[in-house]
């Protein structure tokens, strides 16, 4: 006999089994994230390692040309972001002294024009950039090591790219054997929209990522900021999140050149540079170089950004788009689903889009407007 329980109780189990969901996940992060970080990146030498096989290499030595290749680029950025890196930190001493007078050339400026002093903001702002600068306190010590630890989680990427790479026709197989006979040839289609709209995604938002980095070098060697190679880099790195990683990478330069630099002009030219790089990111870059494969519409980005930042942090926050798209996928190919396919996709929304072709319909719309207006 079947029994019918409450809404109440239906919510109730729901909201239950998701915040169980967002605790082990969260719990197992440490865990989770490398591995989940690790099939993504292995989704992007998987065309290298494909291109191979076809050639007739076997797949232990054509997965590691691929993920060669993907250590050698990640080796090149490291060792020039180390390269650059020992004279910045050789100079902390001095950009702290900097930073320190410039704070207080900032509480008499705003007291001659304003009036208003109030030393426990001064105060508050020395603590911080002491506590920024003395690399030899133990709360500094203490993010190293943390920062340290994610680093060699990080290192065993290859490991996981390669087992992904090696098991890849294995963990298919075992898919289609959890799926009934009636739908395997959806989720071989699901399969297959997986390895060509994952690598093409992950290609594309690096080479976009490595653009960035050249723009940024460019535009902070061009204003003169100290230490345009290491700030452009990392700050580039954070293109890898939509939408406004370029602007959350902008922070550090921007907050850097205007604690230590000796005019405020320059920080303020980058605070004007940064919005126009993400301008060019968002319009230019990403729509032509990513493409609209996702199909994810932006609302839907943004949240799950949000809130994988909140689960992961800065793993999450790059993983979640991928991920979302994966899913996406899924959500299309099952008619149960669709109601969420609706929801993560473009469809309902793109007559709202600021497009070249809606921007055409509106302009023309307001044509006959204007004509019938004359008429009359």
């Amino acid at each position: 006999m079947n029994k019918t329980y409450p809404l109440y109780v239906k919510v109730t189990i729901v909201m239950l089994m998701v915040i169980l969901f967002f605790f082990a996940i969260i719990q197992a992060k440490d865990f989770l994230y490398p591995i989940v970080l690790g099939v993504l990146f292995g989704y992007l030498v998987y065309p290298i390692a494909n291109y191979f096989e076809k050639k007739g290499l076997p797949r232990i030595p054509a997965s590691l040309i691929g993920i060669a290749f993907f250590v050698f680029i990640i080796s090149v950025v490291l060792v020039l972001i180390y390269n650059q890196t020992g004279n910045l930190l050789d100079n902390f001493p001095v950009y702290k002294q900097k930073a320190l007078a410039n704070i207080d050339a900032l509480e008499t400026m705003v007291e001659k024009q304003f009036g208003i002093a109030d030393l426990r903001i001064t105060e508050f702002l020395r603590s911080r950039v002491k506590f920024f600068f003395e690399a030899g306190s133990d709360k500094m010590n203490k993010v190293f090591s943390n920062i340290a630890g994610t680093l060699f989680r990080l290192g065993i990427l290859p490991v996981y790219m390669f087992l992904f790479l090696y098991y890849r026709t294995k963990l298919a197989y075992f898919i289609l054997k959890m799926v009934a006979k009636e739908n395997r040839p959806v989720a071989v289609d699901v399969l297959n929209r997986f390895s060509s709209v994952v690598p093409r995604y992950m290609g594309g938002v690096s080479t976009v990522v490595l653009i960035i980095m050249i723009i940024n070098t460019a535009g902070l060697s061009f204003f003169g900021a100290e230490h345009p190679l290491v700030f452009g880099i990392v700050s580039g790195l954070f293109a890898f999140i939509p939408y406004f990683g370029v602007l959350i990478g902008g922070v550090l330069p921007v907050g850097f050149t205007l604690l230590t630099g000796d005019s405020s002009l320059t920080a303020l030219q980058l605070a004007i540079f940064y919005p126009i790089v993400n301008t060019i990111e968002n319009n230019i870059l990403t729509p032509n170089i990513v493409g609209s494969s996702l199909r994810l519409n932006p609302m839907m980005i943004i949240l799950g950004i949000i809130g994988a930042g909140m689960v992961w942090g800065l793993p999450g926050m790059f993983s979640i788009v991928p991920l979302l798209a994966m899913f996406n996928i899924m959500t299309e190919s099952v008619p149960k689903l669709h109601p969420y396919s609706f929801l993560l996709g473009e469809t309902g929304t793109r007559r709202h889009s600021i497009t070249i072709e809606n921007i055409r319909l509106s302009f023309r719309r307001f044509k006959k407007e204007i004509r019938k207006r004359f008429k009359k």
